[in-house]
């Protein structure tokens, strides 16, 4: 067979070179027996959910050991997916009405499945995913079949397959899975973010004849960072691929070996490089990829997967461990920011036509004031002896970040009536991730002491794009000319305000974006803490001046193709 190339979406970084692995699951049928009783069919349910729960605890504790809670953490909301009332209540309803109990599971799980899928929300598409996933265990379970997984993999491999579960994903062997492709999936799926917590270089969307074209044994080439797979790869493209991951493995190596120096332009200039988290795990490695300080810290992890609010002492524990990590480097929390597209199961929300534009984020927050002060009461705790500082998301007015300051102040006011220790001086901004913001940073400045550009929900709300959705995906360009234009705005009024500007959106860890915001005046930029090692060195090969004339033509173009092409070229010749 002839060498053919197929272009996907790259969903995590790296090379792979290897034979294919076609993975089918075991195909799940629904037995033909006798019925009996309603009583006794739903007898066998609960020893079922049992057993899968215990099985989603394995997987819980050895993902855990690999890449910490925060991932995992998928595994604990599969298991509060089984507790919850409403599956039991399906399944009965099924059963009632004449099934047997392993048709009631999968009448049930692809019935909630199909609410999920119906809001039209790549987000919910993933946590239909997960019902699905969940419903096939108890399934199998129910069945008396083995859990046949992607761990009984016997040779390194590059696996394909129509798609992969959280668990099948969470099962797969570092050592010998060099990467996976499938069939269909997103950036967003749980199987893209384990992959790239996980290292392993994966490549989605590809089609869904793919297993057909790729028999096991093909020799396939995989880039993730091009989403391109080569099948039946031939030997000098497999030379070619082999050079270009040996180069970028001694160049990964020579970075590292310099990710804790600070990063400066050549001429001088110290520019902060810091890390998105989510959790004291993510906080550590932070540091050992040589973060400055946390960007952004994401807290909506404490209000997702619960069955009630997080209490004041929870979070404050939890805050007081992550803290502790950083230690004297600043740090930034970004308050409650959840909505109809991640919401919480004991908080009721509207039925939304796009989640995204709803009630979400700081709106939330100035309604449901009691959720936000007790989370402002343990940060302000937490902060004690540390550099912290609170930012709002999704601010688009003064009002709301006044409303959010005076709410700040109460709690302040509060805690000093009821004699407990806090953080008084904590500055206190707002993440620029709406038009409006970006357009009203002069007004604002009057209430924000710093501005982060949140890029990811910018761009998708100035291009009118879902960053979720795969079948736009080509219009989502954060190098947009619109989109660049904003950011210069955002950095040339807070600075003449004489307010410190951050970006926290994937843009402040992109290579080809590195050298235009240099050049714009960026004071800090906070990404993924993989990403910091190659943004420090960047930055290191810059002078102002020069960042200053390459974000200047880029400005000047007037496409986003036309602005990635001159960046990839900057790129080759720095």
């Amino acid at each position: 067979m002839e060498e053919i190339s197929l272009q996907g979406i790259a969903a995590s970084n790296g090379i792979a070179i290897g034979p294919a692995y076609c993975f089918v699951p075991a195909k799940l049928s629904i037995p033909v027996r006798t019925r009996e009783s309603a009583e006794q069919e739903m007898t066998r349910f609960g020893p079922a959910l049992g057993r899968a729960k215990r099985e989603l605890q394995e997987l819980h504790d050895s993902l855990a050991q690999r890449t910490g809670e925060k991932e995992a953490a998928i595994f604990e909301a599969h298991q509060m997916m089984l507790e919850d009332p409403t599956l039991a209540e399906k399944v009965r309803e099924a059963v009632d009405a004449g099934q047997i109990i392993e048709q009631a599971v999968v009448t049930a799980t692809n019935g909630l499945a199909a609410m999920l899928e119906a809001m039209a929300d790549p987000l919910f598409a993933a946590r239909a995913a997960d019902v699905k996933d969940v419903g096939a265990r108890v399934l199998r379970i129910l069945l008396g079949l083995p859990d046949l997984t992607l761990g009984n993999l016997k040779e390194p491999s590059i696996v394909i397959a129509h798609d992969l579960t959280p668990s099948d994903t969470a099962s797969l062997d570092p050592d010998l899975t060099l990467g996976f492709c499938t069939e269909a999936g997103g950036l967003t799926s749980h199987s893209a973010i384990l992959a790239r917590t996980l290292g392993i270089p994966a490549i989605v969307a590809l089609g869904e004849d793919l297993i057909r074209r790729v028999p096991t044994g093909t020799q396939l080439v995989l880039d993730g960072e091009t989403g391109k797979l080569f099948v039946s790869a031939s030997d000098q493209t497999v030379r070619q691929y082999q050079r270009t991951r040996d180069e970028r493995e001694i160049h990964r190596m020579q970075i590292r070996a310099h990710a804790s120096e600070p990063a400066h332009t050549s001429n001088g200039r110290r520019v902060e490089v810091g890390a998105n988290i989510g959790d004291a795990a993510s906080a550590r490695d932070a540091l050992a990829n040589g973060a400055e300080g946390v960007g952004l810290l994401r807290t909506e992890f404490l209000y997702l997967d619960q069955v009630q609010p997080p209490s004041e002492e929870s979070q404050l524990g939890i805050y007081e461990e992550i803290f502790k990590v950083i230690g004297q480097r600043p740090l930034i929390v970004r308050t409650l920011d959840i909505g109809g597209d991640k919401p919480p199961s004991y908080l009721p929300f509207p039925q939304e036509m796009n989640p995204f534009l709803g009630w979400r984020a700081i709106r939330i927050s100035l309604d449901r004031t009691d959720l936000f002060k007790t989370q402002l009461r343990a940060i302000l705790r937490a902060a004690v002896g540390y550099q912290v500082r609170i930012m709002f998301p999704m601010v688009s007015d003064l009002d709301e970040l006044r409303r959010a300051r005076h709410l700040v102040d109460e709690v302040k006011v509060e805690l000093s009536h009821e004699k407990l220790a806090f953080a008084d001086n904590v500055p206190v901004g707002i993440m620029v991730e709406t038009p409006a913001a970006a357009v009203l940073v002069d007004v604002l400045s009057e209430a924000a002491d710093f501005f982060s550009l949140g890029t990811n929900d910018l761009t998708q709300y100035t291009l009118a794009v879902d960053r979720g959705n795969a079948t736009v995906s080509a219009l989502y360009q954060p190098l947009h000319p619109s989109v660049l234009r904003l950011i210069q705005q955002t950095i040339q009024l807070a600075h003449a305000r004489g307010k410190w500007v951050g970006m926290c959106g994937e843009l402040a860890g992109m290579a080809k974006a590195i050298p235009i915001l240099l050049g714009l005046g960026l004071d800090e930029f906070s990404m993924n803490p993989r990403a910091i090692p190659e943004a420090k060195h960047l930055i290191r090969q810059l002078d102002d001046g020069q960042a200053r004339k390459i974000a200047d033509y880029a400005l000047g173009l007037k496409t986003a193709t036309e602005i990635d092409t001159y960046m990839q070229e900057t790129l080759k010749n720095l």
